[in-house]
């Protein structure tokens, strides 16, 4: 066909492209669809067919989980002060004792104990000991899954939060969130697979490197959320009506010369429209998935939303649900920001450290575990608390209450997505400085929540450097079988 020019001097194929500033354009690549894009491109090594990265993938097995919400207590919390009761420490307040201890101080074989400074109470069925910085998570530990030897290979936490985040202490790798994206994809293609919520007061010591793809494609890397104003950075709407859909446009014009001519070009094409049909299908939907305004004044309640301590965090959980509900499998969300007291790291004062993000979490987790369990959605949620490592039991100053950093033994725990409530497994020693029973590593809660989202942690490999990279490195690791129900 003749490229016969009218239309002020463009041909018709120009005119209907660019005819309604480009939503011919865009209308038409909507219905064509990612079917048609693939056939105009290649995979990177030129010959199989180029696909989604984020298409929904298969499982290994049945999966108990959909989604994962990873309530992250940055800075480390106290284990002894919250959900591993001590009462052989009870009436040994500054007493000093032979105990073997290295976090930020150093290594050190004595120190001056810290006595509990909350009183603990046996809660559920099961009757789990919680101290009275949690009596709203106390009131669900029957639902709850206790992990009370957990370990780490650092005392520090830029180091200790890597590894938490991503198997290794050296940045780099990635996040588990990546891992779960580039394993099974994303179920709603308008929004990302994978999302972090930060404190209001900053980031976390690392900052992206936490949420980061590592030597995967950026594809695979979270999407920062906010409860407040715009909830995408970037993504705002007359830059995406603007900048987007033009450039949307104009890769899309894929018809002419210029693309098809150069085969690299071609090869990246449907990678690059993809991407930007994901911002903006994002820009589309994110505010709706963020309108808190939907949620009745009883579930605002239920997560503390108005509560003057609780309700930044409040927000990030209730939002959390939402996005469990819209088909988002990995959330994240920080409590604790910056460094020092804006987090649980409580080196100075621990009972105002703690009295502090205690109440500002409480509510808001427990509010999280009531409204999935209304909504028919905790047996396919999991729920993952925990800081990057827990706290010593001895003094870290010659004065004060604060405690130095312990990777020797720490408790998180998981509820929800087919985990057995109501158990706690592993120990650490009496005083809680080291975890004697069953102990286990990063690694196995890694491969637990794999294997709860249906993946075999040791099956599910990047290529990188010459080496099939897992999450849970070359040694691999097994789920926590006392854990599944």
């Amino acid at each position: 066909m003749s490229k016969q020019r009218n239309f002020c001097g463009r041909t018709r194929r120009e005119f209907m492209w660019q005819a309604g500033g480009g939503f011919a354009g865009t209308a038409l690549a909507g219905m064509l669809g990612d079917s048609f894009f693939a056939k105009q491109a290649r995979a990177a090594d030129d010959l199989a067919d180029w696909k989604n990265p984020l298409a929904p993938k298969p499982t290994d097995f049945a999966p108990k989980a959909k989604s994962v919400i990873f309530l992250f207590m940055y800075g480390g919390p106290s284990h002894i002060d919250t959900f591993d009761y001590k009462p052989n420490m009870i009436g040994m307040d500054n007493k000093t004792v032979k105990v073997k201890t290295f976090g930020r101080g150093g290594h050190k074989n004595q120190g001056r104990i810290v006595e509990p400074r909350w009183k603990f109470k046996q809660y559920g069925e099961c009757g789990k000991w919680v101290s009275s910085l949690f009596p709203n998570v106390a009131e669900h530990v029957d639902d709850i899954a206790f992990i009370h030897s957990m370990s780490a290979d650092s005392p520090i936490h830029g180091s200790a939060m890597l590894q938490m985040n991503s198997g290794e202490i050296l940045s780099g790798s990635p996040c588990l969130g990546s891992w779960i994206n580039y394993g099974l994809g994303t179920v709603n293609q308008n929004l990302p697979g994978f999302v972090v919520m930060l404190d209001k007061r900053g980031g976390p010591i690392s900052g992206p490197k936490n949420w980061s793809a590592g030597y995967m494609p950026a594809t695979y890397q979270a999407t920062q959320l906010r409860s407040t104003g715009n909830p995408i950075l970037n993504l705002e709407p007359n830059q995406i009506q603007k900048t987007t859909q033009r450039q949307m446009i104009d890769r899309i014009q894929g018809y002419n010369r210029e693309h098809f001519q150069n085969r690299d070009d071609n090869t990246n094409l449907a990678a690059r429209i993809a991407s930007y049909e994901l911002a903006y299908k994002m820009q589309a939907s994110a505010p709706e998935a963020v309108d808190l305004g939907q949620e009745t004044a009883a579930t605002r309640d239920l997560y503390g939303i108005d509560h003057p301590v609780a309700g930044y965090f409040g927000k990030q959980c209730l939002l959390a649900r939402r996005l469990v509900e819209r088909g988002v499998r990995f959330i994240q969300i920080y409590s604790g920001g910056n460094h020092n007291d804006a987090n649980w790291d409580a080196h100075g004062d621990l009972k105002i450290n703690h009295d502090l993000h205690a109440e500002e979490t409480d509510q808001p987790i427990a509010g999280l575990i009531k409204d999935l369990k209304q909504r028919g959605l905790f047996d396919e949620t999991l729920i993952v608390w925990g800081g990057e490592f827990g706290r010593q039991p001895t003094a870290e100053y010659a004065k004060g209450t604060g405690r130095d950093h312990n990777a020797y033994g720490f408790t998180m725990w998981m509820a929800g997505g087919g985990i057995q409530g109501g158990v706690s497994v592993g120990k650490t020693d009496e005083l809680g400085s080291v975890a004697i029973e069953d102990r286990f590593h990063v690694r196995r809660i890694h491969a637990t929540i794999l294997h709860q989202m249906g993946v075999d942690c040791n099956k599910l490999s990047y290529f990188f450097g010459g080496l099939d990279r897992r999450l849970v490195g070359v040694e691999g690791a097994e789920p926590i079988p006392q854990l599944i129900s």
